[in-house]
């Protein structure tokens, strides 16, 4: 999530190509980010991502920071990465019914969350299905108590916000929400040197001892950031809410350390696949329910009493197929294609005997595994690992097997 999750719909990044020394298209009528001049500066090759002008890989001749798709991917595995995530839109909840309202449109178990934790979540329609993913944590601050920060996709933050209006119209208790979007940065850092960049940026926090998932409240250059320990690559790192008036500073402190490299939309699409994440409106959509995109365990167990006072949005349809598996038939699981192109978005896939027994979602080369990989949903029995099916790639078909999920061993932090 995240969470840093990033996300705009039917993206295709992978199939485009942008000249050397020439910009995508004119910026003009998109959102920037309070970074998109360091962007530019990098020579960022700047693309029209659910509405900002985003980054899809830095290219400034003699830069360290310009690395190809390939070579930023595996940077990130190796060293650390820094994403420019300030498109994703935050929200303070506060109010002593906040928790409650929270609960009411996301599954999180946010009461039992620890003071100061997170935990990735979906927002559901009536029906069970997949408005959006979010990431969900209860924080204590001085300024603001007890309260609840959320974290949602670009793409999806106008139709999220508006069915949040919605249920605060039904709801009726004491909340209020404080949208955070564009008047802060938002930074991700990832990778197993993450944590060496934090020690030395805040010598007096101890690093070591927060664990995925946790929320700090960090001093980095000079202002008190909230710092998360999540990310959505696979591996360790965290995520930087920076002041506005303290975004750029931020940001080139970040980029500045030794270990790190600026990373963008490119290598982050990559990166959460070989992970087995999730690209909201590729891999999930308001007609997939949370059972079938494999993400039964973010319904906390709290949440799963179908007499719940407080039931979350889409409930019913959600707890009956997590009480009774025959109720859903395909499931999300990962493929990997013996030879031939990578089997992208819209790929149809079948049986040996040709039967289409789902669709790709995502797909691409893996550049840490040097293979074709591919997730998707597939009807049942023929999701089970192991199973030999082919996939339709410009009307050719190849060997591809039914895989687990992540490809790449993820590597979240846990002391």
């Amino acid at each position: 999530m995240a969470l840093s999750r990033l996300f705009s719909r039917r993206s295709t990044l992978q199939r485009q190509v942008f000249p050397r020394g020439a910009r995508a298209f004119s910026t003009d009528g998109l959102k920037r980010t309070l970074t998109y001049e360091e962007n530019l500066k990098e020579e960022g090759k700047m693309v029209d991502f659910a509405g900002y002008a985003m980054p899809v890989q830095y290219h400034r001749k003699g830069s360290p920071h310009a690395l190809s798709i390939i070579d930023s991917t595996k940077w990130t595995r190796e060293s650390a990465s820094l994403f420019d995530v300030s498109h994703m839109c935050s929200i303070r909840w506060t109010g002593k019914d906040a928790i409650d309202f929270v609960e009411r449109v996301t599954t999180a178990d946010v009461h039992g969350l620890e003071t100061n934790r997170g935990t990735l979540s979906v927002i559901l329609n009536a029906n069970g299905g997949i408005i959006d993913d979010t990431m969900v944590s209860k924080v204590n601050s001085k300024e603001h108590g007890e309260h609840v920060y959320q974290v949602v996709n670009a793409g999806c933050a106008p139709k999220d916000l508006a069915h949040f209006e919605e249920q605060l119209g039904k709801f009726g208790g004491d909340v209020k929400m404080e949208v955070m979007w564009d008047n802060r940065g938002l930074f991700a850092l990832q990778g197993p040197k993450a944590h060496e960049v934090m020690q030395r940026l805040s010598p007096s926090t101890d690093v070591k001892s927060i664990s995925f998932g946790q929320t700090i409240f960090m001093e980095l250059s000079g202002m008190e950031c909230i710092v998360t320990r999540c990310g959505y690559t696979g591996e360790d790192g965290f995520e930087v809410f920076a002041p506005g008036e303290h975004a750029v500073k931020v940001w080139q402190t970040l980029k500045d350390q030794a270990e790190v490299r600026l990373a963008a939309l490119g290598a982050r699409d990559a990166l959460r696949l070989e992970a087995g994440l999730c690209l909201y409106g590729h891999d999930l959509d308001e007609e997939t329910t949370p059972s079938e995109a494999g993400l039964s365990w973010v319904v906390g167990k709290a949440r799963r009493d179908p007499a719940s006072k407080n039931p979350f949005v889409g409930s019913e349809k959600v707890l009956a197929q997590l009480a009774d598996k025959k109720l859903y038939t395909r499931l999300r699981a990962g493929l990997m294609p013996a030879s031939g192109p990578p089997a992208r978005e819209g790929a149809d896939i079948e049986t040996l005997e040709g039967e289409v027994v789902g669709k790709v979602t995502s797909g691409t080369m893996s550049p840490c595994m040097k293979k074709n990989i591919s997730m998707g949903y597939i009807t049942k029995p023929h999701n089970k690992q192991g199973t030999e099916l082919q996939v339709v790639v410009r009307g050719k078909r190849y060997p591809a097997k039914v895989t687990k999920m992540p490809f790449v061993p993820t590597k979240y932090y846990k002391p």
